[in-house]
Formats: C-alpha cells, sequence, structure tokens
C-alpha cells in the first residue's frame, strides 16, 4: 500500500475511498500519514525486520497503517477483526509484535489483549483517546509533530499474515524480505499484476474484510500502479452492485458467497445497475459451485478470472472465463510452482486421480519461529510443500479440487481451523470427547458442525447444545462457533487414539466425490 512516486506525481488524486462515509484518503495524504508513522515506529525502537500488528474493521487509517510498515522495513500483521481477547492474544505473542494499532470500535478487546502481552510497548488508537499513559495513545496526536517526509532508512516491509493450517494454532507465514527500497516490491506482486492487468487509473472495488490477504494484497496492488480503491466496510448485495456504478468500477475482488448473494437479488436489482465499467472480476479463497460461476458469467460476461493458491505461496493456478468454460470446475492451470499429485506414499498419481497436492514452491517461506512445523509442511529433501488440499489434473493439465486441506472449513470464504473449538469442547465439564468440521451450507459452502460425545447422565437435548455453543461463543470469533451440535454416543477412535473424523464427516457430504459444494 505504498503510495510512491504517485505521492509526486498525484498528490491530490484519491487512492482510498471509504464506500460507507465516502472518506476520501489522496496519496499525497497517504504519503504524509505513512511518513509519519513510520517516525514514530523508529522512534520507538523498531528496526528493520521487527514486527508490529494491526486489529480493527475496515477503516479510512487502516491502508497508512500498512503503508508504514512497507516503507520502513518492518513485517505487520493484518489480524482477524472478530478474534476474542484470548485468540488476538496469542497472534500478538506469536508475531512478536512490539505495536499494536486498533480502532476505537475495537478498543476493548485490544486493550484487554494487550494485559497479557507485556512485550506490546505501544497502542495506538486512530480514532479514539489514549489512556493517559505512554503506552495507549491516540495515533494523531502521537504523530502530528513527526515529519511528513520519509525516514532516513526506508527499505521494503511486507506483511506477515497466519494460516490456520490443518494442525496446531495459526502460524505466521514468514517470507524473506530483501533489503530494497519500497518503490521495488516483491516478485509475487508482478507475477499478480501481470495476471489481472492493473493499471494506472484502474478504480478497485475491495468487498471483503482488509485483513485477509486477497483483499489486501489487491488494494496494495491498485495504489502502488495509481489506482484508487473503494472500500466498503461490509459487504452488501446491492450496495456492491450501485458501487460499480457510481464509480465506474474497472476491476474488482470477490469470494464465491458474495456471488451467490449477488444472484439472489431480485430480478429488478439486478438489472437497475450499469455494470459496464468492469473490465475483471477476480474470485478466490473458495472453490466456487460450478452453478453459481456459470450464472455469473451469462450475467457479467466473460470477464471472471478464478485463481488458487494457499497464503503460503506454494503456487498459483489461474483461469480465465473461456478456460473455465471449457473446464468447468477447474481452478485453472499452474501458473507458478510445478505441481505434483501425489499418493500417502509420495508416488506421482496418474491423471484424472485425486491426490494430495505438493507443488516445487513458488515463493519461499516458512512458518514463524515454528521449524517443525514448517518440516511437516515439506517433503523430506526439502524441494516440495504442501498445505495438504486434494485435488488431480484433467487431461488438459487444468487442476481440480476435491477436498479441502485436512478438516480445513472454508465459509464464506473464511479459513476456519476446526482444532481449536474442539480443544475448547474438551474442556467443558459435560463433553467427553469432540469432533467438529464442516458441513454443507448454500450460502456459505460451508459451516461449522460440532459432534459430541457427552459425559455420562448428560441430557442429550436442544438445551445441552445451546450451553456448549454458547460456551464456545465466549471463546472463540464468531466464524469458529458451531451453528449446530448433533450428539453421538461414542466417537470414532483410531487404536493409535487419533480421531477417525472422516467417518463422522462423510455423513454429512452423502456420497459426493467431491466436498466441495
Amino acid at each position: 500500500m505504498y503510495p510512491g512516486k504517485y505521492a509526486a506525481l498525484q498528490p491530490d488524486h484519491p487512492a482510498v475511498i471509504m464506500a460507507g462515509s465516502g472518506e476520501t484518503i489522496t496519496y499525497g495524504e497517504l504519503e504524509a500519514r505513512s511518513n509519519r508513522l513510520a517516525h514514530l515506529l523508529r522512534q520507538r525502537g523498531l528496526g528493520r525486520l521487527d514486527h508490529y500488528s494491526i486489529y480493527m474493521e475496515n477503516h479510512a487509517r487502516y491502508v497508512e497503517c500498512c503503508a508504514a510498515g512497507e516503507r520502513s522495513g518492518h513485517y505487520y500483521t493484518c489480524v482477524n477483526s472478530f478474534l476474542t481477547v484470548e485468540e488476538l492474544a496469542y497472534i500478538l505473542t506469536n508475531s512478536q509484535s512490539k505495536v499494536l494499532i486498533t480502532s476505537q470500535a475495537k478498543r476493548d478487546v485490544a486493550l484487554a489483549a494487550i494485559e497479557l502481552c507485556p512485550a506490546i510497548e505501544l497502542c495506538l488508537i486512530v480514532d479514539g483517546p489514549g489512556d493517559g499513559t505512554d503506552r495507549v495513545l491516540n495515533l494523531g496526536e502521537a504523530t502530528k509533530d513527526l515529519p511528513a517526509t520519509p525516514i532516513a532508512d526506508e527499505s521494503l516491509g511486507t506483511a506477515m499474515l497466519y494460516s490456520s493450517g490443518t494442525t496446531g494454532r495459526p502460524k505466521g507465514i514468514l517470507r524473506p524480505l530483501p533489503e530494497q527500497p519500497p518503490l521495488h516490491h516483491l516478485p509475487i506482486f508482478d507475477f499478480l499484476n501481470k495476471l489481472w492487468q492493473y493499471r494506472e487509473g484502474m478504480i478497485y472495488l475491495s468487498p471483503a474484510p482488509l485483513y485477509h490477504s486477497a483483499p489486501q494484497a489487491a488494494v496494495a496492488l491498485t495504489i502502488r500502479t495509481g489506482g484508487t480503491a473503494i472500500i466498503m466496510e461490509r459487504f452488501d448485495a446491492e450496495t456492491y452492485l450501485g458501487l460499480i456504478e457510481k464509480y465506474k468500477i474497472t476491476h474488482s475482488q470477490l469470494v464465491p458467497t458474495m456471488f451467490s448473494r449477488l444472484l439472489k437479488l431480485p430480478d429488478d436489482a439486478r438489472a437497475r445497475h450499469d455494470l459496464s465499467s468492469l473490465e475483471i472480476a477476480i474470485h478466490a479463497a473458495a472453490p466456487c459451485p460450478v452453478q453459481v460461476k456459470e450464472q455469473m458469467i451469462a450475467w457479467w460476461g466473460p470477464i471472471i478470472h478464478e485463481y488458487y493458491g494457499a497464503t503460503e505461496g506454494l503456487g498459483f493456478t489461474a483461469c480465465d472465463s473461456h478456460e473455465w468454460l471449457k473446464h468447468k470446475g477447474t481452478v485453472g492451470k499452474v501458473l507458478a510452482g510445478k505441481l505434483h499429485v501425489l499418493d500417502d506414499e509420495m508416488n506421482e498419481l496418474p491423471q484424472g486421480t485425486p491426490g494430495t497436492l505438493w507443488f516445487e514452491t513458488a515463493t519461499p517461506f516458512e512458518y514463524f519461529n515454528d521449524p517443525q512445523k514448517t518440516q511437516e509442511a515439506r517433503s523430506q529433501d526439502g524441494a516440495m510443500s504442501t498445505v495438504g488440499d486434494v485435488g488431480y489434473l484433467d487431461p488438459d493439465g487444468y487442476l481440480h479440487l476435491t477436498d479441502r486441506a485436512t478438516f480445513m472449513i472454508i465459509s464464506g470464504g473464511v479459513n476456519i481451523y476446526p482444532q481449536e473449538c474442539e480443544n475448547l469442547l474438551i474442556t467443558h465439564p459435560k463433553v467427553a470427547d469432540a469432533a467438529v468440521f464442516g458441513v454443507p451450507n448454500p450460502d456459505l459452502g460451508e459451516e461449522v458442525k460440532a459432534v459430541v460425545q457427552l459425559m455420562p447422565d448428560v441430557p442429550q437435548n436442544q438445551k445441552t447444545a445451546e450451553e456448549l455453543i454458547a460456551f464456545c461463543s465466549q471463546h472463540l470469533a464468531r466464524q469458529k462457533v458451531p451453528r449446530s451440535i448433533d450428539f453421538e454416543a461414542e466417537l470414532p477412535r483410531l487404536p493409535t487414539g487419533k480421531l477417525y473424523k472422516r467417518l463422522l464427516r462423510d455423513r454429512y457430504w452423502g456420497n459426493k466425490t467431491s466436498r466441495i459444494v
């Protein structure tokens, strides 16, 4: 989100417009604000490769908080704005963040979390007061007297995002950060730029939370190429269409759930808005149901592009509408990294046979301060990496996914790791054993389901289910809380003690060859 040369070339041009409020941040303002924050971070002792975190809703001040890190050589972590106190504290501690930037809306959770994190030296509230100490300050007050010009030792910084993975708690994905000026971005941005034809003067509509990797990268690219990013505070289907017409949107990125909600609008609402300015619509984060995508292409025309790639950057596949229509259900051809489809013994599988997807890694990464998890994601020779997704290649070399990363739930484009909920449920005095997994949801793709083995003499009824759901809600972000709970007399476990979760999950997915709705 570094404004770069455009801060000088077009200082009065809008870099960001908040869709709801209409608040506009120009390139000149973004340059000045991000410089002031960069000076403050240096002043507070953050040097190159140090970490800080951002925890807030989609906010007008979000972009400058990222831009300051991109020009200071820092790793910044954009944290899910729905996390609870305990979850936020874990990310802050694990990322070794020294500073937390938050909003008034998230103030209570943020301040409670930093009490559990003594390493947080400074908490900045972007739109609210400090607390009278030197630890919690208003961002504007803390930076008002600092220079609007760059720090003397500018260096490229980048995001360190968290992936749920398939085992353990969330893991920070650390990419090597070359020591170079911020004007020169990471190679992955060049790849995306060419793929989706970002250009000067483009107008990008961002309907998703900025803590997600995909919208974050898209907004960053838009600003780096001299465009304008329209950021929705929250997604609403008809509002989204109105924004395309109002701002003459050229590019946007969505998740399949958003497609579904757009298609469910009344015919007159869909026909009411002029969408002719839209050049490219990208979707990712979760596989799109074939019927939904067919309907979207019929409505918007062949402007819809799809890609597949883990946050880790192991590899990328992509396809345009024409390719997809010839290979319905595909997530595209490999464009970065070399793909291998392997069985459990690491043998190459023939075309059309599903297996685990391994990539000769396109972009290097490691899980931050977790060499064990890094090693688990790699082959014995270190040449390949996987996140556990399952799929196959068709005769033309197009990839089709048949399953998620093991037990990963993707609900409305949000990755949910069920082990957290399982670990919590088992602590409840009425629970003997628990399994959590995704089940079909026509709108979200998947929703969270818990199957619980109760302690003896505990009634298997709706009251007990509601009690357990309320218990989860007290400790977990809302996306991770089961929507429903079923009961079993005993959960299936292997002799080793490992939960045979697939036996449970398959009951809800029926005889489908794919676990993708």
